[in-house]
């Protein structure tokens, strides 16, 4: 053990010396650092327990503890032998300034399509592997698909990015998309299924999930590939596990948010009570052979594409494992802000009920009733502005309880809020 203490304490310094206090997900030159610091880990021999102490020391500066998720990435990638074709989805929704770099002009720029490039050539270097980005505009009445075509034109390995609009694919006939009848219907779920089922048909082995932004470093999907090599036909991000690295900004919802979770847990129990505990993160892994009956028949083109995703993984026997990683929130342009929260979990809560009823899966059909009756935008937004006395104490993991807040009383407390 004190041998142990002492390696760590001289990789520590060896690192800290390279590491800088501040760490902006909008800053290419951060971005690159990192990655350097995660080859030094790398060079170093650090081993996975290592790494996990080294990711977990909050004392470390952010960039150090993100690199630690690279450095596993990168060696799980290599140690899985993995060689099939990759592609990564990602769907944009007024992306247009986090597209372009941050400037005077552009203040919420992260340049996120250059970043992701060379975040997955950082990765894949040294490989065979075949590797894609399938950018899908989600109706964007600003045209993100435009400005991504622009940033993809300017970039070595933009000729590794696919550009699609959701409005190209709809109405259908046929397909994936067929029970979407306009673009304007679409909350991602639409774009994402769109550029996935582009993936399935061009052959690639596996689908990675994520968003537009960069909150997500795409150097950390070896460790992803090492799950799904080691037999996992289904690898989820988890924000919450103790191993990962997190900065969210929580404040964006009210008090009153505890609500609306207590709801998402008890009418998605086959997810939580799994053990999954954060469906929503942009960091997911489908092989073909779990995908393949997903795409067949999507329940939902919402925000709640995700458990629908994962409710259909489930009741196909599909096998579930979760990762830790890092995730560094991007706030200011989140779409959950600018679509409006409360719609936002309108379409979370109203895709998630229709998803649990369409895949035959357990879950609450009382709350799911609430869901159907009460959860319109302009009545979440007054629950999320107070918390019910039941909840006001409540441990996060009995959320979804019916114990700690049944759904008859949690429809009364809403129906007394006017």
């Amino acid at each position: 053990m004190q041998n142990n203490v002492q390696t760590i304490k001289s990789i520590t310094d060896q690192l800290q010396s390279q590491s800088q206090a501040d760490y902006n997900i909008a800053s290419a030159a951060d971005h690159r650092r990192v990655r350097d610091l995660a080859d030094m880990l790398l060079k170093l021999g650090t081993d996975d327990e290592q790494l996990e102490q080294l990711a977990q020391d909050a004392t470390l500066n952010l960039d150090v503890r993100v690199a630690t998720k690279l450095a596993g990435s990168k060696r799980d990638l290599l140690e899985s032998g993995w060689t099939q074709p990759l592609a990564v989805v990602m769907a944009m929704w007024g992306e247009q300034r986090r597209l372009r770099p941050n400037s005077a002009e552009n203040p919420t720029g992260e340049d996120s399509l250059h970043v992701k490039l060379d975040q997955l050539d950082w990765l894949f270097d040294g490989t065979h592997i075949d590797w894609r980005i399938y950018a899908v505009d989600d109706g964007d009445p600003d045209d993100s698909a435009a400005v991504a075509a622009e940033r993809a034109a300017q970039h070595a390995s933009g000729g590794r990015v696919s550009l699609l609009r959701l409005s190209d694919a709809i109405p259908a006939d046929d397909g994936p998309l067929r029970d979407l009848a306009h673009v304007d219907d679409s909350r991602k779920g639409g774009a994402i299924v769109y550029g996935a089922s582009n993936a399935m048909n061009d052959n690639y082995e596996a689908v990675i999930l994520t968003d537009a932004d960069n909150s997500v470093d795409l150097g950390q999907i070896g460790l992803l590939i090492g799950a799904h090599a080691r037999g996992a036909a289904v690898v989820v991000g988890d924000r919450k596990d103790a191993s990962s690295v997190l900065v969210k900004a929580e404040a964006r919802w009210g008090p009153g948010i505890v609500a609306l979770r207590h709801m998402q847990r008890m009418v998605g129990r086959e997810l939580f009570d799994s053990g999954l505990r954060d469906t929503q993160a942009a960091f997911k892994l489908y092989g073909r052979e779990a995908l393949a009956p997903i795409l067949a028949a999507p329940s939902t083109y919402g925000f709640s594409f995700d458990s629908d995703w994962l409710f259909g993984a489930i009741s196909s026997g599909h096998s579930i494992e979760s990762v830790s990683f890092a995730f560094i929130d991007s706030f200011e342009e989140s779409a959950s802000l600018t679509q409006g929260p409360m719609t936002t979990w309108e379409s979370l809560l109203r895709g998630l009920v229709a998803a649990a009823r369409a895949r035959g899966v357990d879950h609450d059909p009382e709350m799911a009733q609430v869901v159907d009756d009460l959860a319109d935008a302009a009545t979440l937004e007054k629950v999320v502005e107070q918390v019910p006395p039941q909840l006001a104490e409540i441990d996060p993991n009995r959320l979804g309880d019916r114990d700690a807040m049944t759904p008859a009383d949690l429809r009364s407390w809403i129906m007394s809020l006017g």
